[in-house]
């Protein structure tokens, strides 16, 4: 009868080793990279406030047989307003941290657009804020846009994003 001395590994049993050492490092990496998870979840959360109120547009315009809120009808058509309940009076103060600036504004508070009326009316629960990042939004200063086309078009934008070029959604 002979024996074989089997000291080394087989091929079978190195593989399982390296794709076990290969998922170990993967998870690490995932746990060690927390900031880019958090950026991910404001990103997250800046997309679904922007189509939330871009919804409750369409709907009220809906429901007003066409028409827009007051105050998005008022927009010049084309310029960037910053989206406020009511008390900003600089809109345009938020641009270093906006990935599509407000307009320039001539007088205090002539580019925000007062998204309370949608509140009032129940298609918003509140005019949303969005997740601070380098900039530190409110109320006042949402770090969220709005812009008009001369076709009716809405374009709701966020001013930060963090883990994309820039979040946006039109209809």
């Amino acid at each position: 009868m002979f024996r074989t001395n089997n000291n080394g590994f087989t091929l079978i049993e190195l593989l399982i080793v390296i794709a076990v050492i290969a998922i170990l490092a993967g998870v690490v990496f995932v746990a060690l990279d927390p900031l880019t998870r958090f950026r991910d979840a404001r990103d997250s959360r800046r997309w679904s406030e922007i189509t939330e109120v871009l919804n409750a547009l369409k709907v009220d315009q809906v429901d007003n047989q066409g028409t827009y809120l007051t105050a998005v009808a008022a927009m010049t058509a084309g310029e960037v307003y910053m989206v406020t309940d009511g008390g900003g009076t600089d809109c345009d103060g938020g641009n270093a941290n906006c990935d599509t600036n407000v307009t320039t504004e001539v007088a205090a508070g002539d580019h925000c657009v007062d998204l309370a009326g949608l509140v009032t009316e129940g298609y918003l629960g509140d005019v949303p804020i969005s997740p601070n990042g380098a900039g530190t939004w409110a109320v006042a200063l949402s770090g969220y846009t709005l812009q008009r086309d001369a076709t009716g078009i809405i374009t709701v934008r966020a001013c930060e994003s963090e883990n994309t070029t820039e979040i946006w959604v039109a209809r």
